[in-house]
């Protein structure tokens, strides 16, 4: 339904001067998704790709009092705002329209919008140094108020990827010189946000004793630069794929669903701001409690 919102106080507290709705149409906000957002989760329209953003700013003056004002627009924000930088917020899109010239509103009014074939080039993302929001702003430019008035309605974007053109499987020998060999497969190095990783490890030479093998999904948020790096590695899951000692020869199957995470295609350097990669880590565990590791990057993305 309509998602609506009032404007804030006039500064110096005397009330608002009016009410601001912006209600997207029904073909802009039928799709909406949950966005946990600081243990919270919020309800936000869905819009994907270019598709269009339509809809009313309704306006409604206090009963009585009539608003003066220096005009009315509406804005279409990409915005990036780094956390530990709250200062610096890059806005890398930004559209206007004018909903009313210059004058005064006595009765409530209803403005239509449209953004019509808009390029939303990035997706949104709410990370753990960084966050990648849209959003409508209405403002009315008043007078008399020290402030304008405005109000704000986040949306959140998706963008579908077509299928990649090259697609090859991993393979790769790793290994301790002469304790321990392995080889390892998977089935392809780009993956859709609902595919299943199938892969396979081979013992080549095994002369230590291990006591479990696990695979884990990390997933690793990269933004800033130079002092200012930050790299954030997150855990997504960690499953047991083999417990007790391996003879060689043997090969261990490996599957992992990753429809059930909740996951976003691979960033590279979204406005040269941050990036999103994902690995798989292949961990042995000898029984000395040594733990030897192989790391190997897989891109996903998101299919229609």
């Amino acid at each position: 339904g309509p998602l609506f919102g009032h404007c804030p106080m006039n500064f110096l507290g005397f009330g608002p001067s009016c009410n601001i709705d912006i209600v997207l149409s029904e073909t802009s906000s039928k799709r909406t998704i949950d966005i946990r957002r600081d243990k919270t989760i919020e309800k936000q329209p869905l819009v994907i790709g270019k598709e269009p953003i339509v809809g009313n700013v309704v306006i409604k003056p206090i009963p009585g009092k009539r608003l003066e004002h220096m005009g009315v627009k509406i804005e279409l924000l990409g915005q990036i705002e780094m956390f530990y930088d709250r200062s610096n917020q890059y806005n890398f899109m930004s559209l206007v329209k004018e909903l009313l010239s210059p004058g005064e509103i006595a009765d409530d009014v209803t403005l239509p919008f449209e953004f019509l074939n808009v390029e939303k080039q990035y997706e949104s993302y709410n990370g753990i140094n960084v966050r990648l929001r849209y959003f409508l702003r209405v403002t009315i430019v008043v007078r008399k108020a020290l402030t304008n008035t405005v109000k704000e309605l986040d949306f959140w974007v998706h963008n579908y990827q077509t299928d990649p053109e090259i697609n090859n499987n991993i393979k790769m020998e790793v290994g301790i010189e002469d304790s321990l060999h392995i080889e390892f497969e998977y089935d392809k190095s780009k993956y859709h946000l609902k595919d299943a990783i199938v892969g396979k490890i081979y013992f080549l030479l095994v002369r230590i004793k291990i006591k479990y093998m696990e695979i884990a999904l990390i997933k690793r948020e990269t933004t800033g630069s130079g002092p200012n790096l930050f790299n954030e590695n997150e855990t997504l899951t960690k499953f047991e794929i083999m417990d007790g000692n391996p003879v060689r020869g043997e090969l261990i199957p490996v599957r992992l669903f990753l429809s059930e995470f909740d996951l976003t295609p691979s960033y590279r350097l979204v406005h040269n701001k941050f990036s999103l990669k994902y690995y798989l880590n292949l961990v042995l565990v000898d029984e000395d409690d040594k733990r030897y590791f192989k790391q190997q990057e897989i891109q996903l993305w998101r299919k229609k």
